[in-house]
């Protein structure tokens, strides 16, 4: 177990090449800065499916992909494989006349012919769109759904399970667009996916050579954080440049092949961008995991990581924390997953230090070395990869500085920086919206990110900048101060680790901000005492709980700086957020906006006077406040 070791250790990290991360910057009159790496970008395909044939003629019989099968083996297929049935596929794609006017729509999830579907399309220039799954499964009136069909316009739908589909797939899919299938469905008609095999001829070749940097290659429609989703065109150059970016700073990449088992959803940027490609590009094997960093799925993804010795983890903070309580108990599952571990990549949200601490605890124990951790930044709009830590590692909110190839502007906004980006990475714009296209793009070009971005040291630029939230988060109080809901989310959940899964910022045109928190249950739980079936109302009504979560932001309060850089009141929910009513993003973000929204009368409810008995206060007076 961790924390066993009684013998000196000196603590050593175990090597990994990484490229030194650096940075140009000048500065504008107006008080804009730019950076931009001093890591040169190096030379990269025009096509992405040029990985895919490289490795095919290097190492034909090396996996690429990998899925369990109903058995519960590994049904795999090797880059030789997968060349030969991605030109078959593509063949039949072109027989159906499929094109930029005509794209493919994906509506499941990840599995060896969603991959062999996405790498036949792109070969010969025919957009897809992986969507998620959950607009189908878990919607109740489909609308997000709906505006995605009408939005592409597909030639061609693929949903693997046709009777899990079926009922979107009959509210929504117009009976004139032909529907593949894995597993038909009872009530609509389908073709089979293995239908999807034709004799390729010189027509293919052909259709790939036209294919250029600038050739769309997907659409990928982003989470919708702070509002309704959008369809990010990704091109060809994204996609190739982005992957020479991370290789560039990635240079263990190179030394041999990467092992990844990965869940992350290929409907995502993250998934279908950055761990799909970074294993084509450099020629690696994927195990498609199975499971989910959510309670009732994550045993599946312990069972693969049992397995699996992967040789980086590139994932959201979740499933660390998730993780912890299974390395700390399972000795097989430990050594299995140090044993040829070179780094822990973590995006999409901050990393607690209770949690970073063990992670490089039970690497020690495991291996003799600590593994490291580095974080980074990016966008669906960005192919993401734009920000790295570097071989520096990660700390509580960095992003670090610009990927090679890369420009960023930090632009004034109120009393914010905020990060734009230019580069060959970057979107061109948004499918079949020229308004939100021209909107995205300031006067040099540069794509808006909407973040607000500050440097770790004001004094040494170079040091890399701290991810300060979104802008369109922020609000002003009655008082007319402006509350940073990201750095002040941060000290939030640092104040409460643990114990907060997630809040909610509100205060908009009130006195002072409050936070609806969303409680990490099974922490409350154990903290609590109670047993497995105590109700979520019952748990976080236990004194032990209220006083931890007060004790917490009390402390807060006491060191803040004003009324705009702690909370008043919070008030633990009791009832999650729910995906079907927008307030839970596809990649697990919480959507502010229609949380508050759903949720207005329990933000009332923090404002009440008197309050109520299950609002929690937490304001502590200073230099003569009016406590609320």
């Amino acid at each position: 177990m961790a924390g066993t070791r009684t013998e000196p250790f000196e603590r050593r990290t175990r090597p990994v090449r990484i490229a030194p991360i650096d940075a140009a910057v000048r500065t504008g009159d107006d008080g804009t800065w730019y950076l931009r790496s001093t890591l040169e970008l190096g030379p990269y395909p025009q096509r992405i499916t040029e990985a895919l044939t490289t490795w095919a003629q290097r190492a034909p019989d090396r996996v690429f992909l990998a899925q369990r099968a109903e058995t519960g083996s590994w049904r795999s297929i090797t880059y030789a494989d997968t060349l030969e049935r991605a030109r078959r596929i593509a063949q039949a794609l072109l027989d159906r006349e499929l094109s930029p006017e005509r794209p493919i729509l994906i509506l499941s999830g990840n599995s060896v012919e969603h991959g062999l579907l996405a790498l036949a399309a792109m070969h010969v220039g025919v957009p897809y769109a992986p969507v998620a799954p959950a607009y189908s499964l878990q919607s109740t009136d489909y609308a997000a759904l709906r505006r995605i069909v009408h939005s592409i316009e597909p030639g061609l739908v693929f949903a693997a399970d046709g009777a899990a589909f079926e009922p979107a797939l009959t509210e929504v899919l117009p009976h004139d667009i032909e529907l593949v299938t894995c597993t038909p469905g009872t009530a609509t008609s389908s073709t089979s996916f293995a239908a999807l095999d034709a004799t390729p001829t010189a027509a293919v070749d052909a259709a790939h050579r036209r294919v250029t940097a600038d050739t769309v290659a997907k659409v990928l429609f982003t989470s919708g954080s702070t509002g309704r989703p959008k369809g990010v065109i990704n091109t060809q150059r994204m996609l190739c440049a982005n992957q020479e970016m991370l290789r560039s700073v990635l240079r263990f990449l190179g030394d041999e092949p990467p092992i990844i088992c990965d869940w992350s959803p290929w409907n995502h940027t993250a998934g279908g961008n950055h761990n799909f490609g970074l294993v084509l590009y450099n020629g690696g094997t994927l195990y498609i995991d199975d499971g989910r960093p959510v309670p009732g799925a994550f045993d599946a993804t312990v069972r693969n990581l049992r397995e699996i010795a992967c040789t980086a983890h590139f994932a959201v903070p979740r499933l660390y924390e998730l993780l912890l309580p299974h390395l700390r108990r399972d000795p097989v599952l430990r050594d299995t997953f140090f044993r040829r571990l070179r780094l822990l990549f973590y995006a999409a949200a901050g990393l607690g230090q209770r949690f970073w601490n063990e992670l490089r605890e039970f690497a020690i124990e495991s291996c003799g070395e600590e593994i490291l951790i580095m974080s980074g930044y990016g966008a669906t709009e960005t192919a993401p990869f734009a920000f790295s830590t570097g071989a520096a590692g990660a700390g509580a909110g960095m992003i670090g500085l610009p990927a090679p190839g890369l420009e960023l502007k930090l632009t004034p906004v109120a009393d914010a920086l905020e990060g734009r980006v230019r580069g060959p990475s970057i979107t061109p714009g948004y499918w079949r919206d020229d308004a939100q296209t021209r909107a995205a793009l300031d006067e040099e070009g540069f794509y808006r990110l909407g973040d607000a971005m500050r440097f770790v040291d004001a004094g040494d630029p170079r040091k890399g900048l701290l991810f300060e939230g979104r802008l369109a988060e922020d609000f002003k109080l009655s008082t007319g101060t402006w509350v940073r809901v990201g750095p002040l989310r941060a000290r939030l959940l640092a104040a409460a680790s643990g114990y907060a899964q997630d809040v909610v910022i509100a205060g908009q045109d009130r006195p002072y901000p409050t936070a609806l928190v969303v409680p990490h249950l099974a922490a409350c739980r154990a903290l609590a005492g109670a047993d497995d079936d105590a109700t979520a109302d019952d748990v976080l009504t236990h004194p032990r709980v209220v006083s931890a979560f007060q004790r917490a932001f009390e402390e807060l309060a006491r060191a803040s700086t004003g009324s705009s850089t702690h909370v008043a009141r919070v008030l633990l929910l009791d009832e999650p957020p729910s995906l079907a009513a927008s307030e839970i993003t596809v990649k697990g973000s919480l959507n502010q906006k229609e949380m508050l929204s759903n949720r207005a009368a329990l933000v009332d409810e923090l404002y009440a006077e008197p309050p109520s008995p299950r609002v929690i206060a937490c304001d502590i007076p200073q230099r003569g406040a009016r406590h609320p």
